[in-house]
């Protein structure tokens, strides 16, 4: 493959996405080369671009951290779906497009008159790319929701927190930024991969509870065969220990470590400086271990509390122990040793925001990795498209606006 080229490049999106799972799908397909055209609305604005944290002082439709973050590399093009002659204008979009994508309430595509059927007249071997909350069809079909509507649904948050206490749910929108997004890309992908072998497109449905349910497949499997409804453990896990978040020298630090067998006991043990502890008959075994597991993790924590978590993550690591610090954001984004190797944050310039960080790839290909530009403003490259993509002449694009079209 040609130097610097990626390997989207050439593969072109109508992104009728809005929030979090739909645009964090396209911005990877986007940062990977592909032409993302996001169709917005001044009518209809996209939530996050409303949502904090934003510059101080600054608080435009351009500015919002969240929306700058899921929308790096894209094209920004205005278009009002609510106007009769809006259908017309999607339409030849969509004639010159690989693939269209949407994680709107289902139903709202079809409103616009945007039905698979008529995507394929316009273009037969379209890729049509639909994120429903729970499917299209069935009881649940026209219920809206976000990540953290979704977590609780697939059963994500039962599993999440204290055995004695009620969920604690996960703090964030989960599965918007990983799981649901990463299932559509790979389908996506499939999907290309299918168009370039038969010359057929298709309409992929990635309905967001059905993908995030994944992450607890051992708890399904263990219902499904054992009869048996697991339930929240807090930090622990039945086949590991120590296993937890141990208290660290300093103010509300702590750093996690994970012993999974014999071998990584007998080398945490060492690394700690093998303390008389470590030798009782009732830490021998790992069914021993888990029978005093209070006692256990107080020791432990005995262990960890002179020390910061910096310090027993790297000692712990050096002898092959899983450990790692419990950072706070600021760690994340300035203090991460392996984050700041891999190069993973990416810092731009935006002509509104200013210079931000921006989450790089999850994914790193050796031969044509990834690039990122600048999230767009609103309707940034509305005159772009019209003219470069759609073939409009300046009297058609004027005639547009003029209507409120492309608003």
């Amino acid at each position: 493959m040609q130097a610097n080229r990626r390997p989207l490049e050439g593969i072109r999106v109508a992104d009728f996405s809005w929030f979090g799972a739909g645009p964090i799908y396209t911005e990877n397909l986007a940062n990977h080369g592909a032409q993302v055209i996001r169709v917005e609305s001044q009518a209809h604005i996209d939530g996050l671009r409303l949502a904090h944290p934003m510059p101080e002082g600054k608080y435009t439709f351009n500015v919002s951290g969240f929306y700058n973050n899921y929308n790096a590399s894209k094209l920004s093009f205005t278009l009002n779906m609510k106007h009769p002659k809006a259908l017309d204008v999607a339409l030849r979009l969509v004639a010159v497009s690989d693939i269209v994508a949407e994680n709107y309430t289902p139903g709202t595509l079809e409103k616009w008159g945007l039905t698979y059927q008529k995507l394929q007249e316009v273009k037969p071997d379209i890729i049509l790319v639909r994120e429903p909350m729970q499917g299209s069809d069935g009881p649940h079909a026209n219920f809206a929701g976000f990540g953290a509507v979704i977590s609780p649904l697939a059963g994500i948050s039962h599993l999440s927190g204290s055995p004695k206490r009620v969920p604690v749910g996960l703090g964030t929108n989960y599965t918007d930024y990983v799981i649901n997004p990463g299932h559509a890309a790979i389908a996506t992908l499939a999907a290309l991969h299918y168009r370039n072998r038969t010359g057929k497109g298709q309409l992929i449905e990635v309905a967001q509870i059905e993908s995030s349910v994944c992450v607890v497949g051992t708890a399904i499997l263990d219902y499904a065969v054992n009869g048996r409804v697991q339930n929240r453990q807090g930090n622990r896990l039945p086949y590991a220990t120590p296993h937890g978040a141990y208290r660290c020298r300093g103010d509300d630090c702590w750093c996690v470590i994970a012993v999974f067998n014999d071998d990584q006991w007998q080398a945490f043990c060492q690394a700690i400086g093998d303390p008389q502890w470590c030798h009782e008959e009732r830490f021998a075994s790992l069914q021993g271990r888990k029978e005093n597991e209070d006692e256990l993790d107080r020791l432990v924590e005995g262990w960890t509390s002179t020390r910061t978590a910096e310090e027993v993550m790297e000692s712990l690591q050096a002898a092959g122990v899983a450990a790692g610090v419990v950072q706070n954001a600021r760690d994340v984004l300035e203090n991460d040793p392996h984050l700041k190797e891999r190069g993973y944050y990416v810092y731009l310039d935006h002509p509104e925001a200013g210079r931000t960080a921006y989450d790089g790839p999850g994914f790193r290909l050796c031969k044509t990795p990834g690039r990122l530009r600048p999230a767009p403003m609103l309707g940034e490259h509305t005159e772009r498209v019209c003219k470069e993509v759609l073939q409009m002449d300046d009297e058609e694009m004027a005639q547009l606006v003029i209507e409120g079209v492309l608003f």
